[in-house]
């Protein structure tokens, strides 16, 4: 039910006064009804952001590209979707969504089933595959239904994804790491940034503690001390946006964005479960998580919100959807490194309830704004990414609910595949290959795909974007 003009002035006038956080146990009359006690409220306030969020979605309209959202959205953030979709199926086991989703990782894998779809030559970034690499794990990792036997499965699916990108790995500036861009040809090849070896680094951590092999998780570790040694993070925990090779990595863009907090807290909170409960890899989930204060407000206290963009009101359309991230891997993380509970679930259930609040726009009163500090004043804003954010922290408190997600040796039922991949350059098997050969094959690789691109261009003139 939605509130009315003045009720609603008089909650948002309370709620900048009284902590936020102790009104996570409450039964609230807002757009979107939430008791954080109750797990049957917690899952239909999810279920209604769910069928909001996919009133964006356009692949499963006759005449239209599965797998893909319209403009403006770029392809990455379907991946993202999806990946915020198997989580909805993981903590309500509501099944409803699942054929479209499943249809739309399927329909995007690509002729080398990675996740290398050539209609996305033209913006498909070491990030954009990554999103959909971790989704796939996911899928993997939380028992999502398998597809069928003939079509590519999920953990062969993420470990495509993670070869093509061991395989894009460049010590020729800066001293490693991998840039944002695949392609010579596009605008941003000259920048490595956290987000995309965040998500190289968490899909590594990942795949080595669904397998059980070691390779992957001494990629992890390799990623993180690049990370750390070239000043992405710095020595507090802090994750900047990235710095451009032509300037060896020095020009160093101190933006700090949610989601790379996120990334980087899960895949270390995975080390930290591989290793057995390392000192090391405790110490940095932990400056992570503390680093990661910086997100949550302290009037009304506990909120989350985009620091770098929520203020200013700059935030553009892919800033609209990171706060979903951070809030489905600081959850996620409890399950690998249960000790940073106390400090995650009080950011998680006061960001939930003021998500809630901030539900309360469009023609149907119930759709989401991204600034969740505003309580029940919307803020005009509405579209895939704050419908994610809203429903990735309010169905992140069924993190309690839910089992363990599984490795091969604990129920894990996706098969695998390690040679799968080969659509981004030289793929390989053994991600621990001669580093001078993988670099070489990478240049190789992406010369003949530049020489195959344009070619096309010249000869047939068009593009599929999106």
């Amino acid at each position: 039910m939605r509130l009315t003009l003045g009720s609603g002035r008089s909650c948002s006038s309370w709620l900048s006064t009284t902590a936020l956080s102790l009104l996570a146990g409450c039964t609230l009359t807002t757009a979107i009804a939430l008791d954080l006690q109750d797990p049957t409220s917690i899952k239909s306030a999810a279920s209604t952001c769910a069928h909001n969020l996919l009133t964006f979605y356009t692949g499963n309209n006759t005449g239209d590209v599965p797998g893909n959202l319209p403009k403006p959205y770029y392809w990455w953030e379907a991946g993202a979707m999806f990946g915020v979709l198997i989580d909805y199926y993981y903590y309500t086991n509501d099944s409803q969504y699942n054929d479209l989703v499943t249809q739309g990782m399927l329909w995007q894998v690509g002729p080398a089933n990675d996740y290398m779809t050539p209609n996305q030559t033209k913006t498909e970034g070491n990030d954009d595959q990554g999103f959909w690499g971790m989704a796939a794990m996911s899928a993997a990792e939380q028992r999502y239904p398998d597809p069928p036997s003939d079509k590519p499965q999920w953990l062969a699916l993420a470990q495509a994804v993670f070869n093509d990108q061991a395989s894009r790995w460049d010590n020729q500036y800066c001293n490693g790491g991998l840039r944002w861009q695949i392609f010579q040809f596009n605008t941003g090849y000259d920048y490595k940034n956290s987000i995309s070896n965040g998500c190289f680094f968490n899909l590594g951590a990942r795949l080595a503690l669904y397998t059980g092999n070691d390779t992957y998780a001494q990629w992890a570790e390799k990623t993180f001390n690049w990370t750390q040694a070239v000043s992405l993070m710095d020595q507090n925990y802090h994750f900047y946006d990235g710095a451009h090779t032509t300037l060896n990595c020095s020009d160093i863009n101190r933006v700090q964005w949610t989601y790379n907090a996120g990334v980087f807290l899960l895949g270390a909170s995975v080390m930290y479960n591989y290793t057995n409960g390392s000192a090391l890899w405790q110490e940095r989930v932990m400056g992570i998580l503390n680093a990661s204060s910086i997100f949550f407000a302290t009037n009304p206290p506990n909120v989350m919100y985009e620091v770098a963009c929520e203020p200013p009101n700059t935030c553009d359309t892919d800033n609209y959807s990171f706060k979903a991230y951070l809030a489905r891997w600081l959850v996620a993380s409890i399950k690998y490194a249960p000790f940073i509970q106390t400090t995650v679930m009080p950011w998680v259930q006061a960001s939930a309830t003021a998500a809630a609040l901030q539900c309360s726009g469009g023609t149907n009163g119930q759709m989401c704004g991204m600034k969740w500090t505003q309580g029940s004043t919307w803020d005009g804003t509405q579209g895939v990414g704050q419908q994610m954010g809203a429903l990735s922290v309010i169905q992140a408190n069924l993190i309690d609910q839910v089992s363990v997600p599984v490795t091969n040796k604990t129920g894990g039922t996706s098969q695998g595949n390690a040679a799968a991949g080969g659509g981004g350059g030289v793929s390989t098997s053994n991600p621990a290959i001669s580093q001078n050969a993988i670099t070489q094959g990478s240049k190789a690789g992406a010369g003949i795909l530049t020489c195959l691109v344009l070619i096309s261009v010249i000869g047939c003139s068009w593009w599929m974007i999106s």
